[in-house]
């Protein structure tokens, strides 16, 4: 069995249809489908077509956890993509009892049965930083969930010595492509952008600000698709595989080029039809918040074994959009 925590959400909703695509069926998903005032759109529709043998909320797999009712010799990796991303919540105790505690339980349960467990961490633990490599002085969060990510880091970090199985942390970057729909304000800049050209055929970005001027602000933007199959990399389930190889690593999961917003919004404009670009005041909510400049050092990744080449972004609002649905 394999155990895909927010296996409902954005990246876990790809991890699952790309584990069906890898022949996985033997699939637990974990999520929490209770209504939540972030969200924009109900979730359960990112499984549609999916293949999975059981589902568990989150609640109950925590408790199934501690209880040691969920046989650990029978789980073959456990792919963590469950958290609280809302990067504007500001209640610390919610955010490191989800993004901390237990991530927590369920590492120490996946070190007691040597399981591979891949978890997703973030870049938004560099927060302030302009330098992307994964050492202590460039890691400096601008909210809470950035912090609560870094300290589950630091947490694995210091069991790394000790540590006899695969425990990798996935510092994603800016994710965009399908099934991002439910996420609301949450969602990635592809998914606003596309909502913004369609109706009204105007896209909508920032003024100058941090040092760049208008719209020319750059992300890492990172596909999910390639996610997915890092996961599936480090956790051993990428057709061909022998098997996974013992890793102990916290490496940067972008495709280490960084490409302004304009560039995004052509990229749309070419699948999407013309369209204007408006400059719009920096929000006044995102001062002291806001990553004006993100670019990953993949030099991690590389050393920890993973090796293929990444989707370029315009490949990937490509498929992010088929022409069917453009």
């Amino acid at each position: 069995m394999i155990i895909v925590t927010g296996g409902v959400g954005f990246i876990g909703s790809n991890l699952v249809h790309e584990l069906n695509r890898a022949g996985h069926k033997d699939i637990l998903v974990v999520d929490n489908l209770a209504p939540a005032p972030n969200l924009s759109g109900p979730k359960f529709l990112n499984l549609e077509g999916a293949e999975f043998a059981d589902y568990m909320d989150k609640r109950e797999f925590r408790e199934a956890v501690k209880s040691g009712a969920i046989d650990g010799s029978k789980v073959r990796a456990i792919l963590h993509q469950g958290a609280c991303s809302n990067t504007l919540e500001d209640d610390g105790r919610y955010m490191m009892d989800n993004n901390f505690t237990h991530s927590k339980e369920l590492l120490h349960f996946a070190l007691e049965h040597k399981i591979p467990f891949v978890y997703a961490s973030t870049a938004a633990v560099y927060g302030a930083s302009t330098s992307f490599t994964e050492i202590p002085v460039n890691e400096r969060p601008l909210n809470v969930y950035g912090y609560s990510k870094l300290v589950f880091d630091n947490y694995v970090r210091r069991l790394i010595p000790e540590i006899k199985s695969t425990v990798v942390g996935l510092r994603y970057f800016n994710v965009y492509g399908q099934r991002e729909q439910h996420k609301g304000r949450m969602a990635s800049v592809m998914h606003h952008f596309t909502k913004q050209l369609k109706d009204t055929g105007t896209i909508r970005m920032f003024e100058g600000s941090g040092g760049y001027a208008n719209g020319e602000q750059r992300r890492d933007f990172v596909f999910v698709g390639d996610l997915a199959r890092i996961n599936m990399f480090f956790s051993g389930l990428l057709p061909g595989q022998s098997g996974p190889r013992d890793v102990r690593a916290i490496v940067n999961a972008g495709t280490g080029q960084a490409r302004t917003f304009k560039a995004v919004a052509e990229a749309l404009m070419r699948v999407h039809g013309p369209g204007k670009i408006e400059y719009i005041p920096f929000p006044g909510d995102l001062k002291n918040r806001y990553q004006h400049f993100t670019e990953a050092d993949v030099r991690g990744l590389r050393a920890a074994g993973y090796e293929d080449s990444f989707t370029t972004l315009e490949q990937g609002v490509e498929q992010t959009f088929p022409a069917s649905q453009a």
